[in-house]
């Protein structure tokens, strides 16, 4: 895939994420959940690799907040989790390590990240008992949801094209 198409499928991406933000989310108590967020870090993970699916990340985080869907805590974890599971993938070109590499990059590295604005915005009790177990559990959700997208797509060869082109870098 060269750059042009990558710039134009990141484009599309976070004009996906962005939108959707809007449609698609999960009320869990006093939040929301993104998992269409995640999904996307493993898609462009998968896809494009870590420069794109950071500047995804980034820019889905950004324009979330702008419109006022978004959250603070987004940033750092994203990013994170779109950093790690685009290099577990180049390094092993397993779809199932861009799902953990999402999961524990968002998930786990991004909720510490966070820990210390979340306990000055909502309070110990409600970062350690809700907000966290949220984290996790949006980006658990996204990124099966990626993963299990993926691997169908790759399986009925839609993504073929795709996936070929990165293993020749």
């Amino acid at each position: 895939m060269n750059k042009t198409h990558k710039l134009t499928l990141t484009a599309m991406l976070i004009a996906i994420g962005t939108i959707s933000s809007n449609l698609v989310s999960i009320p869990m108590g006093f939040t929301k959940i993104f998992p269409v967020q995640h999904f996307l870090n493993v898609l462009s993970a998968v896809l494009l690799g870590p420069f794109y699916a950071v500047a995804q990340a980034l820019c889905v985080s950004l324009l979330r907040n702008l419109m006022g869907t978004g959250s603070v805590f987004a940033f750092p974890g994203s990013m994170v989790g779109a950093l790690l599971a685009s290099l577990l993938y180049l390094k092993t070109r397993k779809i199932y390590l861009a799902f953990i590499g999402e999961v524990i990059g968002t998930g786990i590295i991004g909720a510490v990240l966070c820990y210390p604005i979340a306990t000055l915005l909502l309070g110990k009790e409600a970062t350690v008992f809700s907000f966290i177990p949220l984290f996790i559990f949006s980006s658990f959700a996204g990124a099966l949801l990626g993963l299990m997208i993926l691997t169908i797509f790759l399986r009925k060869k839609i993504l073929i094209m795709a996936d070929q082109s990165l293993k020749t870098k």
